[in-house]
């Protein structure tokens, strides 16, 4: 036990010393130590302290089918012994690349047959700014070049991911948005629209596309770009009235709309795309994450016919890649997730099954007196947490109730993602009925902590 105690000191002096984390305080982080995730299987990963956590999160969005596939990896390893690795470019491709493009575009609303591949959601997203300018300029309307995003919106972090993001904190860093990208509210009924309706919201935050459609002049305004929910803001669902007021604005105008499915693709609302479960019609959509399950890095456009045919019948080249555009050794994991997702009907688990039943035991946990809201679809969820359980109260940011419970989670086996004072969900799509069970457990359990942290406090 002094042993492993050591070699874990040391791993986190090293870190501390000589790595720099994503959005982390990295000062704070060294004073407190890193935890160290040792190894994972199904919905469980250990730390080097030998605790067991159920993963809630699935990583980061992304572990769909779960930790301990063998024969992912065993599909990496054929592809590093055959091919590991050469570029699609030059007249070149692989086919790895060739059969991940084909299968995608089979799963994918049937007006978008053309797959563009990133390394990453964020690269993704940076392709699709790229993208439909150059097809606005082979359209003959060089002047379309804005983009309308969200307040509270997360796509990605690179300069043009951050700026098609609304977050005013990565704002801040960096004198972004880059010109060319305006936002909008977002359809935050619990948190900005309790004096109306849900439906009314919904309406009232919908038209706020076409307000700014407007004021820019449709002849200035690209493309739409919004998440199905908004992930990293909080789980945000947009009240059901809102898509059928966005797809009326959008066929009113001439936009072309981004569909930034990075979390919500391969399965996690119950079909493979959530375009398919809001009925939607996007023009690009972005995929990363559950693609690989996080095996391995990759990300990706999947463009529709009427942006692909522009592109490539008037465009010539495309000026835009990446050196591991279509990595083989990624695609290799990519086709064999999608096989498991297939085979054991995972998306079709989550939509009839396995979704359902989450969401009816996420309800249990409104009559906790800490928790205000309870709100989910499919594979994700989020609690909004609230000091007064009548008025809706929101507690005092000094307390920071969100990462309070964070660490109860932590402390009771469970790990969830705070989002200021709501916590997320968003666990592997493999998970059983019986872990669902457990995840409410723990979930109630380190609520109940968390009111004791409280009361500890003086609050």
């Amino acid at each position: 036990m002094q042993q492993q105690q050591h070699h874990i000191g040391a791993l986190q002096e090293m870190d501390a010393s000589h790595h720099l984390h994503p959005f982390t305080d990295t000062a704070a982080l060294a004073k407190r130590g890193t935890r160290i995730i040792e190894r994972a299987d199904g919905v469980y990963i250990w730390d080097a302290d030998g605790n067991k956590l159920l993963d809630g999160m699935a990583g980061l969005w992304c572990v769909n089918v779960g930790y301990g596939r063998q024969s992912i990896a065993d599909a990496a390893y054929a592809q590093l012994k055959t091919l590991p690795f050469y570029n699609n470019f030059f007249q070149c491709t692989h086919e790895p690349a060739v059969k991940l493009a084909t299968r995608i575009a089979e799963l994918a609303p049937a007006h978008m047959n053309r797959v563009f591949f990133t390394g990453s959601g964020s690269e993704a997203n940076d392709t699709n700014l790229r993208m439909v300018r150059r097809y606005w300029d082979l359209k003959g309307k060089p002047a379309k070049k804005t983009i309308i995003s969200r307040k509270n919106a997360y796509h990605g972090s690179t300069v043009a991911g951050a700026s098609l993001g609304g977050m005013g904190f990565m704002h801040q860093q960096g004198d972004l948005p880059i010109p060319g990208i305006v936002h909008i509210d977002q359809p935050y009924w619990f948190g900005e629209g309790r004096d109306m309706t849900p439906e009314a919201f919904g309406i009232k935050t919908a038209k706020a596309l076409e307000e700014k459609i407007l004021e820019l002049g449709e002849d200035n305004v690209a493309a739409f770009i919004a998440e199905p929910f908004q992930g990293a803001g909080g789980v945000v669902i947009p009240p059901a009235s809102y898509w059928n007021e966005i797809k009326r604005i959008l066929a009113k105008y001439d936009i072309l709309f981004i569909l930034d499915e990075v979390i919500s693709g391969f399965g996690r609302t119950g079909n493979w795309f959530a375009a398919q479960t809001l009925d939607l019609k996007p023009d690009l959509i972005t995929i990363a994450k559950g693609m690989t399950s996080g095996y391995v890095p990759m990300g990706g456009v999947i463009v529709s016919d009427r942006v692909a045919d522009v592109l490539v019948n008037n465009g010539g080249e495309f000026a835009h890649g990446f050196t591991y555009s279509g990595h083989p050794v990624a695609a290799a994991a990519a086709l064999e997730n999608i096989r498991i997702l297939d085979e054991e009907r995972l998306v079709d688990k989550v939509r009839e099954d396995t979704g359902p039943y989450l969401q009816d035991k996420l309800q249990t946990l409104t009559a906790h007196p800490l928790v205000g809201e309870v709100r989910g679809m499919g594979m994700v969820g989020a609690i909004e947490l609230v000091a007064n359980k009548d008025t809706l109260a929101r507690f005092d940011g000094d307390i920071g109730i969100g990462m309070l419970c964070r660490e109860a989670c932590i402390e009771s086996g469970l790990v969830m993602r705070a989002v200021g004072d709501t916590m997320i969900i968003s666990p592997p799509l493999c998970i059983s009925r019986d872990e669902i069970d457990e995840l409410i457990f723990k979930a109630s359990q380190a609520l109940s902590l968390t009111l004791e942290k409280i009361a500890a406090q003086g609050n």
